[in-house]
């Protein structure tokens, strides 16, 4: 059998209608297919190639630290210098009290994480977050998730979870004296880029103050660097209690983290003792990736020149059945009027070589989400094959 039929064969399917683009190679902003096919990725993999596919210092990180070691023990027990040096690089690029990092494989994970640590300080049993929020996938992030599509299957899920509505103040009021924490996307991603007001941030962190709640900043899919900050919170003046990061954190490897203070990241140590246990957690070559893909970002310039990118995407897609575009950085939706009207542009338009997608919980919306890498020729290249996509579709 070839490799298609292998794939379908002795892989788990997670759709009837899998994307079948065979990868032979990536570099950079493109893929590159087993018969020549060449692709430009708009969507980084899904928030991960920030830094693009095959960075470089990225592969240079890997290869020396393969040369050192690879998995020795679970997390935390041994000394390991791509850990420790991770961590460092990690808590400077925020306020001086996010100064613990628990490293992890994914975003689901650190997510998990992040809910086992808030109840456990808090001993409260409540949970609060978003509806058309997304988390993950694990049986945990799940149940914080906010789109009953996604759970009715597998109810049911953890108790004490409630949900209200994204950047909507009035519903703060939920927030109480038994919630532990309120989990909360700095951008919702999924719900097809919604970002609320300063405003509504400031308020979340006083109602949190207040009654003893922590504040849980989901930074998986719109941290690093992608949003034009580093971490997308800066955007509102406000530091959370855990902040989560994954996806493109790695440079392509896999690696997450859920970051906190050392007094209330040390519950784990007592009551039980190993309060959280991962084995590959902090994987000594993807932090060696991910310490490779904090320096490219913070020395190449490249969030700096986010907003203007992202500008020029928005000045160039510019056509009769594109109803609007959200953006925050280059984290971009751009609206159809429907799911029926996107999907063959999305589909017309790999077929020309430019790879969209389209959100979870907002199927009328085209995801734009490039590595941040990408140049302003190759803007213009991707923006006119999306347009004449939507003209091969929809001739005017």
């Amino acid at each position: 059998m070839n490799n298609r039929q292998l794939f379908l064969q002795h892989l788990a399917q997670t759709t009837d209608f899998p994307l079948m683009i065979e990868v032979e190679k990536a570099e950079g902003i493109y893929l590159y297919g087993a018969n020549g096919e060449k692709y430009i990725d708009l969507i980084s993999g899904i928030g991960v190639s920030n830094v693009g596919h095959r960075h470089p210092q990225v592969l240079d990180a890997i290869h020396r630290q393969l040369d050192k070691y690879l998995h020795l023990m679970v997390y935390g027990e041994y000394v390991q210098s791509p850990q420790s040096l991770l961590a460092k690089a990690l808590t400077d690029t925020l306020p001086e009290i996010l100064d613990n990092v628990y490293l992890v494989n994914s975003g689901s994970e650190a997510i998990e994480g992040a809910l086992k640590l808030a109840k456990r300080y808090t001993g409260r049993p409540k949970l609060i977050s978003c509806v058309d929020a997304y988390h993950g996938s694990s049986h945990g992030s799940l149940s914080v998730g906010g789109n009953e599509i996604f759970k009715q299957a597998y109810r049911p899920l953890l108790p004490g979870v409630s949900h209200i509505r994204y950047g909507e103040i009035s519903d703060l009021e939920i927030i109480d004296k038994q919630t532990a924490a309120i989990l909360i996307e700095t951008v919702q991603g999924e719900g097809g880029i919604r970002v609320a007001s300063k405003e509504y941030f400031h308020a979340l962190r006083k109602r949190c103050d207040d009654t003893g709640t922590l504040l849980i900043l989901d930074e998986v899919q719109c941290g690093f660097g992608r949003t034009g900050k580093f971490w997308a919170f800066e955007h509102h003046g406000i530091i959370p209690d855990i902040l989560v990061c994954a996806k493109g954190m790695g440079g392509g490897m896999p690696i997450g983290a859920f970051i906190a203070n050392k007094e209330v990241m040390g519950v784990f140590k007592n009551n039980p003792i190993l309060g959280h246990i991962t084995t590959f957690g902090g994987h000594p070559v993807s932090s060696a990736a991910s310490l490779a893909t904090i320096k490219i970002l913070l020395e190449e310039n490249l969030i700096e020149e986010v907003e203007a990118k992202a500008e020029l995407f928005k000045a160039l897609l510019v056509h009769p059945k594109i109803k609007s575009i959200r953006n925050k950085g280059l984290l971009m939706a751009v609206e159809f009027e429907s799911f029926d009207v996107l999907k063959p542009i999305i589909d017309t338009a790999i077929e020309m070589g430019v790879i969209t997608d389209w959100f979870l919980f907002c199927d009328d919306s085209m995801r734009i989400a490039p590595p941040l890498t990408i140049s302003v020729e190759q803007i213009h290249e991707a923006c006119e094959v999306i347009l004449a996509s939507i003209e091969k579709v929809f001739p005017s």
